[in-house]
Order: structure tokens, then C-alpha cells, then sequence
């Protein structure tokens, strides 16, 4: 995409100064010493990287989130396919989930993820694909409109997507025909590999080499804390190992890096997966990334110690903490979810100016 200055600077000026884009202690927040918080990014997708947003913005306002660009589905898949865009969804739940718990914040975050409901075209298409799709279009920019985004809506954070291109993911699966259960097929597209009733073995991406995002990149290799899952683990967490500029800067950075497991296994695609093997399988798909810190809910944990042996392998520690909801749901709670990547941060980083 061609950048187009004159343009986006016209936009900006119509943006609020009085709200969106402005520090913390301009809108009346405490203020807060330079260089007082760690810079984390937080790496994945969908409502996974959502929950993991919702906490980490509670306890730092360096943030940057690298979104996946593989959805194929839904909405996001209808203006792929017409538009040739990058899918917005995961990129426009990222932004509502930076979205403060003010006023602003929640108008707003309700107003992105609002979708219609009709019998026509716009049926179930949300409210922020349209306005991030239409500001690449006005733009002709994909990282300067989602931070024109970032800055109407006041997120606590930035948001970029893993790559500059739209991508393919497909899975090597055993028995996604029910009727050929021993049989290994290929399966297009992350809708499909996410419901599939099948066993996912491997995942890749089409194109092979795609480009990442250099303001992603450069993130990653500057932040002092990368955060990677939860969420759907071959659709959402795995593919940004599968972006190799991504890869290299993951492995070659020197921020500590924390992966949060899911509460419970994804149906279709993670059935029956233990903790130990989500470790396993992304250990496969980036043989050569080390880990740091593997957080999961003590309550999803029937093993410790296959769970400790497996993250050491990754080179990393276990952290048991509860961070799920407390309705049952196997959801993880915000506030919960903050204290522990608090108390990790501050347990196993090196001492940094946050301290």
C-alpha cells in the first residue's frame, strides 16, 4: 500500500484531541514516570489475544499487539474475497479489547464490534471491518490507519498485523473425513482448520516466505516482554512462528518471552490435547525459539510434572496462578489474568526500569 500524508494528516485533525491518542495523565490518569513500564507485545488472535489485551493494558501502557492475518471467515473472509484486503476481524477485536473501561472506551468498543443484522449484504458484517477496511482504502496504509483507529477510539495500545499480506493457512490432518480415519489430508483456510474433526498434525502458511510487518518486527525485537497465547493454537498462536522475519526477531530478541495456555482444549481443533502437548507441537513448528515462563491455570493442569518437563525443554519455568472466570466458563478473567503477568514480570524479568 502507497502512503498518503496530506490525507491522513486531514483525518487526524478530525480525531478529538480532548479524548483519543493523548497520554495516560492528560486524561486525567496518574501520572506516570518515563520509562516506569515494561514494553510488551502480545502475539496472536481472535478472543485468545483479546483476553490476553484486556489484562496486559491494566498494567502497562507500552503495549503493542501483533495480530494474525490468516481468518478466512465470517465477515473478515467476505471482504477478503471482494476487496483482496487483509482480514480485519482479529485486528478490530484487538483494538476493542485496548479500549478503556471509561465511557469512551466501552461506546466505543461496543460500536466497532456491533454487527448488523439484515437481509441484505451487510448482513453480520461488523462495524469496525468496515472502518478499518475503508481507512486502507483512504490511506493506502496499514499500519497508519490502524493507528488512526487506535487514536478515535483512546486504545491503550497499538495494533499491528503479523503481515503485509493476506495469508493461507493450511493444516496436514488425520481423519478430516470421518469415513477415512487413518487418511492425512490437506485442509485449506483457518475456518476450516479450526472446526475440523480431524487430528491437525502440522500447519503452514501460503505464501511459504511471507513479509512481516517491520513495525512488528521492530517491536518485537525492542520490547522487554513478549507475550505469546492463549487462543486457538494452530490458527491464531503457531502462525506467527510461521512468519520467518517474525521468527527470527522471537528468537533473537532479548525480551523475555511468556506463553499462556489455553484454560481447556479447542473442540476440533485441539480436542484432547494436554497442556504438555501444546508445548510440544508449537516446540515442533519453531524448534529453535526458547521460552521464558509457560503460565496456565492450576485448575486445567491434571500433571504437573509432564507440564514442567515439557516447558523445560522450551527452556522455560511453569507459573500456576488462577486466571480463569469464576462463572466456570472457560474464559480467563481480566483483573486475575493482570496480576499474574504482573507478578511474572516481576519475578523473572531482569531488573528494568519498571522495577
Amino acid at each position: 500500500m502507497t502512503e498518503r500524508t496530506p490525507r491522513l494528516s486531514r483525518l487526524r485533525r478530525m480525531v478529538p484531541e480532548s479524548r483519543a491518542g493523548r497520554p495516560a495523565e492528560a486524561r486525567g490518569a496518574r501520572p506516570r514516570r518515563r520509562g516506569a513500564q515494561p514494553k510488551v507485545v502480545a502475539l496472536g488472535g481472535g478472543m485468545g489475544l483479546s483476553a490476553s489485551l484486556a489484562a496486559l493494558r491494566r498494567i502497562t501502557g507500552d503495549l503493542t499487539a501483533v495480530v494474525t492475518v490468516a481468518d478466512d471467515g465470517g465477515s473478515s473472509g467476505r471482504l477478503r474475497d471482494e476487496l483482496g484486503v487483509l482480514p480485519p476481524g482479529d485486528l478490530r477485536k484487538a483494538l476493542a479489547a485496548l479500549c478503556g473501561d471509561d465511557d469512551w472506551g466501552q461506546t466505543w468498543a461496543r460500536v466497532i464490534q456491533h454487527r448488523f443484522q439484515s437481509k441484505g449484504d451487510l448482513h453480520e458484517h461488523a462495524v469496525g471491518n468496515l472502518l478499518i477496511v475503508a481507512l486502507w482504502e483512504q490511506l493506502g496504509d496499514h499500519v497508519q490507519a490502524l493507528d488512526l483507529v487506535g487514536k478515535l477510539l483512546g486504545a491503550h495500545g497499538r495494533v499491528l498485523p503479523m503481515s503485509a499480506v493476506p495469508l493461507e493457512l493450511q493444516a496436514l490432518v488425520k481423519g478430516h473425513d470421518p469415513e477415512r480415519p487413518d487418511d492425512v489430508d490437506t485442509v485449506r483456510g483457518q475456518a476450516t482448520v479450526a472446526l475440523t474433526p480431524g487430528e491437525v498434525q502440522s500447519v503452514h502458511v501460503v505464501p511459504h516466505d511471507p513479509p512481516a510487518v517491520p513495525e512488528a518486527v521492530a517491536a518485537v525485537r525492542d520490547a522487554d516482554w513478549v507475550v505469546l497465547g492463549p487462543g486457538s493454537w494452530f490458527s491464531s498462536v503457531i502462525p506467527h512462528l510461521l512468519v520467518p522475519e517474525l521468527l527470527d526477531a522471537l528468537t533473537e530478541t532479548k525480551a523475555r518471552k511468556v506463553l499462556s495456555l489455553n484454560l481447556a482444549p479447542q473442540p476440533g481443533e485441539t480436542e484432547g490435547f494436554s497442556p504438555q502437548r501444546h508445548l510440544e507441537v508449537l516446540g515442533r513448528h519453531a524448534p529453535k525459539l526458547a521460552l521464558d515462563v509457560v503460565l496456565a491455570d492450576e485448575a486445567a493442569v491434571p500433571d504437573r510434572d509432564s507440564l514442567t518437563e515439557a516447558a523445560k525443554r522450551l527452556g522455560a519455568a511453569v507459573e500456576l496462578a488462577p486466571v480463569a472466570r469464576t462463572d466456570g466458563s472457560p474464559r480467563h478473567d481480566p483483573e486475575l489474568l493482570a496480576a499474574a503477568y504482573d507478578r511474572i514480570f516481576r519475578m523473572h524479568g531482569r531488573i528494568g526500569p519498571w522495577r
